[in-house]
């Protein structure tokens, strides 16, 4: 871990990063690619020391109160986030400034948020976003070998579901030949319905990688997966997009359950619900109580 000074905390479609790089060590981690210009060791995170001012003065200067996010990048609850407490204090200055928040994670830590999502949801709105990519437990800690396990998060999705505050699905990805399984993909979508999720966010059934996360990607898979690198490269080449072989019959399975549990599944419904900012929600008048 190391400190930087940032320039800016908002991104022009109101998304922060309080962090650069990660230490949960997922195999797949698009923000590996360089394109991202993380020009440090991944997993030496560089804490932007002054986001936190910054966050603030960003608030204070719009005009119109929309949703805040963060995660899509690095994952806010990393372990360094118990102590340094940076993401606890962004949902603060959210609240304080009467903003809507969502997060994406992996990590069973937002529970320790859970006071402030609640305040947040009970003016404006809060969304806890959660990735679930691997039913199987053992091949979990493989592929996201330091975050919490998908029964995990699974359980920290039902509390949140119990305590009023909705939550959102990341399917992805895929790995083919790997997870790309029609029991994996059901097993991940059972987990959705009994947590009683909003929507699940799908891009398609695969991955796509880059320079930079595909040189990880493949290191991890001859130390994973001896063998499926060679599968890989005869299958896809240099290809960005890597469509696993069974996408049909995963994406009809998908769609299916999804609209048998009436739950948003399209990328315009469900990114379109996270973004939408409520009206003032409306407080308790003098002849909204009725006696018994």
């Amino acid at each position: 871990m190391h400190y930087i000074q940032a320039k800016s905390i908002l991104s022009p479609q109101n998304g922060m990063n309080l962090y650069r790089g990660c230490t949960h060590g997922c195999i797949y981690c698009d923000s590996r690619s360089s394109c991202y210009h993380i020009d440090h060791l991944f997993e030496d995170v560089a804490v932007k020391e002054n986001a936190l001012e910054l966050l603030e003065e960003a608030l204070k200067r719009k005009r119109k109160k929309c949703m805040i996010g963060t995660g899509s990048m690095s994952d806010p609850y990393m372990p360094l986030e118990e102590k340094l407490l940076f993401t606890r204090k962004a949902l603060e200055l959210v609240h304080r400034h009467g903003f809507g928040f969502t997060v994406i994670t992996k990590s069973a830590l937002v529970l320790r948020d859970l006071d402030l999502l609640k305040k947040i949801n009970g003016s404006t709105k809060a969304i806890v976003q959660m990735t679930l990519t691997t039913f199987d437990e053992g091949l979990c800690r493989k592929l996201e070998p330091n975050v919490s396990t998908t029964g995990e998060r699974f359980k920290t999705l039902k509390i949140f579901r119990e305590e009023g505050i909705p939550t959102v699905v990341w399917l992805c990805p895929l790995l083919p030949f790997i997870n790309d399984t029609g029991e994996n993909l059901a097993g991940i979508l059972d987990y959705c319905a009994q947590a009683g999720v909003k929507g699940i966010v799908c891009f398609g059934m695969g991955l796509t990688l880059r320079d930079g996360n595909r040189e990880y990607f493949y290191r991890q898979l001859d130390r994973l997966f001896p063998g499926m690198k060679g599968r890989y490269i005869r299958t896809y080449g240099n290809s960005y997009e890597l469509p696993s072989p069974r996408e049909k019959e995963l994406t009809e399975q998908f769609t299916a359950f999804c609209r048998e549990h009436s739950i948003l599944h399209t990328p315009e419904e469900v990114f379109g619900y996270l973004n939408a900012f409520p009206e003032k929600k409306a407080q308790p008048g003098l002849f909204d109580y009725v006696e018994n």
